[in-house]
């Protein structure tokens, strides 16, 4: 793959994803800065070969396309239209590729103030978890401007596996990855409620897996997830608290459009409970928890399990 080698990448958020998406860049030869407030990320990345700051406005002076990794909508704000931030600081020209899971009536708002700034933006929500990011094959779900894509150049690629172009307005890349999340979070809950019916009826959990993994039930979330489960592991990849967040994304915009979404309504009273019973901050597969602590199941790595 040809990359050119006169752009420069930067990285907002050096988290799971972002630092796999910027070490991507790095592996392909792409000049790439980093951005973190936390001093060991912006360090390993340095060790990494790469050019790391604390600062979004430093960052933005030096390159020519920036990808926007937050949490959310306030954050991705902050660092766009901040004092010290992307806009203020970013040359003439520059896209910036905004990522973070918000409401789709956003993108379309950021697009025209940036426009007014001389900037580009890209709608460019991505899939794939850490270790597609870490692998440089992440989906990223994109739509904006043509004039965006061709200022972008290959720079898209330096981090992606595939780059699905939906459409020339922003907004309809965060359409197709609030359909995505509300499947996800449905998928993970089921998953969950799946093995907990199974482990209360008595199955092996194990055994439970490799079955549904080689059968009709299986989905990706399943196949991804379970293994948390099964190894009492619940840091968090990606948290609870992620899809109580995506998840509402998702029910507020089904609001305005006055449309049912009785499952992911469901799904997210999950979420919203397992984050009640403190697990928040733990890995989306604790969901599982909240069906344990009803029904007295002793979850795989727990120390009753293991006596």
């Amino acid at each position: 793959m040809n990359t050119s080698s006169s752009l420069t990448l930067g990285v907002v958020g050096l988290g799971s994803m972002g630092m796999g998406a910027a070490l991507s860049a790095l592996r392909k030869g792409v000049p790439t800065w980093g951005c973190d407030p936390r001093a060991e990320a912006r360090d390993a990345f340095v060790q990494a070969g790469g050019q790391a700051t604390a600062s979004v406005a430093e960052l933005a002076r030096h390159c020519d396309l920036v990808l926007v990794l937050v949490v959310n909508a306030a954050q991705t704000e902050d660092v766009l239209f901040g004092a010290q931030g992307i806009a203020a600081s970013l040359k003439r020209g520059g896209v910036v590729v905004c990522s973070a899971t918000v409401d789709p009536a956003l993108p379309p708002v950021w697009e025209k103030k940036l426009g007014e700034t001389g900037h580009w933006l890209i709608d460019g929500p991505v899939s794939g978890g850490a270790k597609k990011a870490a692998a440089g094959q992440m989906t990223v779900m994109a739509s904006g401007k043509p004039e965006a894509f061709a200022a972008a150049g290959s720079l898209l690629d330096a981090f992606a596996g595939k780059v699905y172009r939906l459409g020339d307005q922003a907004g309809i890349g965060s359409t197709v990855k609030m359909v995505n999340q509300h499947l996800a979070g449905v998928h993970i809950a089921t998953a969950c409620e799946a093995m907990a019916l199974g482990m209360r009826a008595g199955a092996d959990p194990r055994q439970l897996y490799e079955v549904i993994c080689n059968s009709a039930g299986m989905s990706w979330m399943f196949e991804n997830r379970v293994p948390h489960i099964l190894e009492g592991d619940y840091t968090p990849l990606s948290a609870v608290n992620i899809f109580v967040k995506d998840l509402g994304i998702v029910l507020d915009a089904a609001r305005q459009l006055k449309f049912p979404l009785p499952m992911a309504a469901a799904a997210h009273q999950l979420y919203l409970a397992t984050a009640a019973m403190g697990l928040g901050g733990e890995d989306d597969s604790a969901v599982v928890k909240f069906y344990t602590q009803m029904a007295g199941i002793e979850l795989p790595g727990s120390k009753k399990a293991e006596a």
